[in-house]
């Protein structure tokens, strides 16, 4: 492979293993709940504590979302979000974001932009730092790895806990950045999750160097900590995404409630 100029999230990520440190990695929904209130959400994450944030651009039909991303996403369709608003806004937010930004997108909606290598192009003109496909499968990924790698920008797969080994091992030589590893729901914050998150990490140390960063069901800064024992970051999703929604529900400010709720689970994250 081609030596190229490690992009910000490489760089994030090997400055927090050079000092023993690990990341968190909230997630946010593009435009919800304000079609143009994204750039502020992101510059008041990043603020707050994330390392990496992950931009999921609605969709109609998100199928590795839950109930609570699915709602979100379908409330800023109806605000009218697209993906070349939430592109706008990535672009607007950039200068002032120190966080790797990464673009969770549904295989159609890149390729109602024109496909891969005009995504993502667009995505890294715009400042976006990493992609992410949920819906391609790894015999899908070729062209999207390619054309990623070709803007500079980072592409992470998704590994199941259901993954055999030997298809993880290929899953992961697609992967720049990080590797996305899905945690099985129901994480407590107790011992509960805990002795098979940390097999899982061990399994997948054996065949990868790259940081891993795991998600789905994380909520609190217990399970942050317990995450980060082990793996290099901790993804926090529909936890987050729930917070904002109650707040501009009941006419709190989402801004708020999102710097409120980052900080408090950026206290638990682990260091070596």
């Amino acid at each position: 492979m081609i030596a190229h100029a490690p992009n910000r999230i490489e760089s994030i990520f090997a400055e927090l293993r050079a000092n023993g440190k690990r990341a968190l990695m909230p997630f946010v929904v593009g435009g919800h709940p304000d079609a143009n209130g994204l750039a502020a959400l992101l510059e008041t994450i990043d603020a707050a504590g994330a390392s990496v944030i992950e931009v999921g651009f609605p969709f109609s039909d998100p199928v590795a979302d839950g109930p609570v991303i699915a709602e979100a996403m379908h409330k800023a369709l109806q605000l009218g979000v697209t993906p070349r608003s939430v592109l706008e806004q990535v672009k607007a937010s950039r200068g002032k974001v120190r966080a790797g930004l990464v673009a969770m997108i549904s295989a159609s909606l890149v390729h109602r932009m024109g496909g891969p290598v005009e995504f993502a192009q667009r995505a890294a003109d715009a400042g976006i730092d990493g992609c992410i496909f949920p819906d391609v499968t790894l015999e899908e990924a070729g062209p999207y790895v390619e054309a990623c790698r070709s803007a500079g920008l980072c592409v992470s797969l998704l590994v199941a806990p259901t993954t055999p080994m030997d298809r993880a091992r290929r899953i992961v030589q697609h992967c720049s950045g990080f590797v996305y590893v899905i945690a099985r729901a129901g994480i407590t914050g107790e011992s509960g999750g805990l002795p098979e998150i940390k097999s899982r990490i061990a399994e997948l140390r054996s065949i990868t160097d790259l940081p891993l960063a795991v998600g789905f069901g994380i909520s609190t800064p217990e399970q942050v900590r317990m995450v980060t024992q082990h793996a290099d970051a901790a993804i926090v999703g529909s936890a987050l995404v729930r917070r904002i929604a109650a707040a501009a529900e009941s006419g709190q400010s989402a801004i708020d409630a999102a710097r409120e709720m980052v900080f408090t689970l950026a206290q638990g994250i682990g260091s070596d």
